[in-house]
């Protein structure tokens, strides 16, 4: 018997939640030095050993909340411009929003340090790098495969611009930087996920307000006027609302790669029904990010950036993408 769309929401929105619940409890105990039970709940009512309370509420938590959080941010940055491009390639990764977001946040760091806030930077090269593909697509946004091409170019500059950062620093701040540009959770604060927080609570609702609008306009623009949808305003937010998503996740962990690409099209083919699904892409990611810094902390004794191991995870997701691509084009 086939599961209703609204039931199958329910349940893999409920999986959500429990892998999230879990990663987390995970996150606090796993690895050496890691707290029992006991003490866990010791620390969480305000007790326990000095060095087992810094360890969970000053280590572990904000990395695992950070995780989650970024993760989410991926997510709905990724099923955002999924929608608008009408493309499962259309990503902030391959759009060069990612690229031109760590280019903002590099110039800051190490070119002119001082000059804004990371945050600010890497908001400000996300919104150049989409600028960008808005001028070089040759109809703005309405042509959803120029946006896509357009964005590989983009992405390709900012890449070679960070990269000659790279090059005009020292040995050790050149490793510093290589390593916050791979996306690392490491060292993460109560201040990354106060900033995080803030971000997704503004920038969920309306997300969610646009869902239905966006549906329509995935019909394409001929149909969305014809019923009646501002197609240019809502595509210009939804543009702006991942922008901002993405340019907050990198500004936070660097540019973590693949999240925003593979968690869309999990929520839409585990929960079913059409159109974007922002709060089920967004928890999707949130989990895949929590998990894959579980394995990034455990694959090697001094653990590895995470976003080696999304990166490596997402190559087999995009070979799989493109092949799957290439036998439904096929005659």
């Amino acid at each position: 018997m086939r599961v209703a769309g609204p039931t199958r929401r329910s349940v893999y929105g409920a999986w959500l939640v429990l892998l999230a619940v879990a990663s987390l409890v995970v996150s606090l105990m796993a690895g050496e030095h890691g707290p029992t039970w006991h003490e866990l709940l010791q620390v969480l009512r305000g007790q326990g050993q000095v060095v087992t309370q810094w360890l969970v509420l000053t280590v572990r938590l904000p990395r695992a909340l950070v995780a989650l959080a970024v993760g989410a941010a991926l997510g709905l940055a990724g099923a955002l411009f999924q929608s608008i491009t009408r493309n499962p390639f259309g990503s902030p990764d391959v759009m060069g929003l990612t690229a031109g977001a760590s280019a903002g946040a590099v110039a800051t760091i190490m070119l002119w340090p001082g000059l804004m806030p990371v945050g600010a930077a890497a908001v400000a090269g996300a919104f150049l790098a989409i600028l960008l593909v808005w001028l070089c697509s040759g109809s703005g946004f309405r042509s959803p495969h120029h946006m896509v091409v357009a964005g590989i170019g983009v992405g390709a500059m900012a890449f070679a611009f960070v990269q000659f950062s790279l090059s005009s620093l020292r040995r050790d701040e050149a490793l510093e930087a290589a390593l916050w540009l791979h996306g690392s959770l490491a060292s993460r604060h109560w201040g990354d996920v106060i900033s995080m927080g803030i971000a997704l609570l503004a920038l969920m609702p309306l997300a969610l307000a646009l869902r239905a609008p966006l549906l329509v306009l995935e019909l394409g623009d001929d149909v969305a006027h014809a019923l009646g949808v501002p197609v240019v305003r809502t595509r210009v937010c939804a543009v702006v609302l991942g922008v901002l998503a993405a340019a907050a996740a990198v500004s936070v962990a660097g540019p973590i790669a693949f999240v925003a690409l593979a968690a869309p099209p999990i929520a839409r083919m585990c929960a079913g029904g059409d159109g974007p699904q922002p709060l089920l892409a967004a928890s999707t990611g949130a989990v895949m990010l929590a998990l894959a810094d579980l394995m990034a902390r455990h694959t090697s004794a001094t653990g590895l950036p995470v976003g080696i191991v999304t990166a490596g995870i997402g190559g087999m997701y995009l070979a799989f993408l493109l092949v799957r691509e290439w036998r439904t084009k096929a005659p």
